[in-house]
């Protein structure tokens, strides 16, 4: 059953190609939005806090300050409405899941750049 399934996958389920990032990295992912007959693209800036799954279940999840209020958002990899994903920083961090990031504020909240 399976196999079936990741046949299906790997046959009909078209795989974008996005930049290589993981947990710490400032990404700006841009993905269309429909407002009944129009649609637009919007941008979401933000930390990627854990990528999870693989195939065509892969999600991130990306958390950015709005104000005083954390805001997080979990993108699939494979969501028709996604452009592309701009990496703008690349962080340092040394787990692949960083929770730890939603209690931390002011400048403890500061993810170091990596050097690559």
């Amino acid at each position: 059953m399976e196999s079936l399934i990741k046949f299906v996958q790997d046959e009909f389920v078209a795989k974008k190609e996005f930049p290589e990032f993981s947990a710490g990295d400032t990404i700006t992912v841009y993905y269309e939005i429909k407002e009944g007959e129009k649609t637009r693209t919007q941008f979401f800036r933000g930390v990627v806090i854990q990528k999870r799954g693989a195939g065509a279940s892969e999600t991130f999840t990306i958390r950015k300050m709005s104000g005083t209020v954390g805001v997080e958002r979990i993108f699939p990899v494979n969501m028709p409405a996604l452009q592309k994903v701009e990496i703008n920083k690349r962080g340092k961090v040394r787990r692949a899941r960083i929770f730890y990031f939603r209690g931390l504020t002011g400048k403890k909240a500061r993810i170091k750049e990596a050097r690559r």
